[in-house]
């Protein structure tokens, strides 16, 4: 694992709070609020502290707060500020900026503030799908553009697996499952280990009274066949993240029909990242393919998700 970034450039900072790099200059210029460090190039370079202070800042202007106003804060009352607002607004955004906030400085205690006030006004499908869905959508193309470190993301990416399994296992314990209805085998296929998404549809098919089997990450399709013998019709769930990759994702689908659809009532339904290479036009029947998690939900529970 890479070391934790300390050291961001302006464009960084632009990536990750959304501000423009010639508004954040102005910023600099006309109320002094961030000191940057110059390369013998004279390339501006922000530390951590300054980033944490952008984003402090990103969230105050976002809720309404003039620039003027806020250069005019010290040091402590622009944290202090923020941890009100976070916390009273119902705003998604400024849920986000502050889980994106509590990722920077590595703070449980900001996260957890935030998840709780989130939950009391909230049920939970629609604090993932509305907030951490995107929150981590973003965070994946600061990964990838280096605006932060693997360090970040899997520091909230545990943070929001820790609240799936209390949820997933409040449900667990107080949920009946309904009679004669399918059962959902929730898993990833061989080599895929990327299981946040499956952890939550997991959650959310226990929520509506279903029963799950939850098998994880990196499941040979050969394993899978030690299930057909517990039920009649099995319901088989996978989110395809990274693998199979593009040259493969077709072959896996034939392939998993043939050995766990093929002459049974059983049924596949796949999403993620990777279905966008799968050619539907041969796609077998006991095949769902989903672009979305929310089609999925509606089509296969009956659940109407976009509230």
């Amino acid at each position: 694992m890479k070391r934790i970034k300390n050291s961001f450039s302006i464009k960084n900072l632009e990536n990750i709070s959304g501000i423009k790099a010639h508004t954040i200059r102005i910023w600099e210029k006309r109320y002094n609020l961030l000191e940057p460090e110059r390369t013998d190039t004279n390339i501006r370079r922000y530390s951590l502290d300054s980033l944490r202070k952008l984003l402090n800042i990103t969230l105050l202007y976002n809720h309404g707060i003039k620039i003027s106003k806020i250069a005019n804060l010290s040091e402590k009352e622009i944290p202090f500020l923020v941890r009100e607002i976070a916390l009273e607004s119902n705003s998604e955004q400024v849920s986000i900026n502050a889980f994106k906030l509590s990722m920077v400085n590595f703070d449980i205690t900001m996260f957890d503030a935030t998840y709780d006030e989130l939950l009391a006004k909230n049920e939970f499908n629609f604090i993932y799908l509305n907030i951490f869905v995107p929150l981590m959508s973003g965070l994946g193309i600061l990964w990838q553009t280096a605006a932060i470190s693997p360090s970040h993301e899997h520091f909230i990416t545990n943070l929001i697996k820790q609240k799936i399994h209390i949820q997933t296992e409040i449900m667990q314990r107080d949920s009946m499952p309904k009679i004669n209805a399918s059962t959902f085998v929730l898993y990833l296929p061989d080599n895929e280990i990327h299981e946040l998404s499956i952890l939550f549809i997991n959650y959310f098919i226990l929520s509506k009274g279903y029963k799950t089997i939850l098998l994880g990450q990196s499941i040979p399709t050969v394993s899978l066949k030690t299930l057909l013998s517990y039920s009649p019709f099995l319901h088989f769930v996978t989110y395809v993240t990274v693998e199979p990759n593009k040259d493969e994702i077709n072959a896996y689908v034939k392939h998993f029909h043939k050995e766990l659809i093929e002459s049974t009532e059983n049924q596949l339904s796949i999403f993620g990242p990777q279905v966008k290479h799968i050619d539907k036009s041969l796609v077998e029947q006991g095949i769902n393919v989903y672009d979305k998690i929310e089609t999925f939900i509606e089509e296969q529970l009956n659940v109407n998700v976009f509230v």
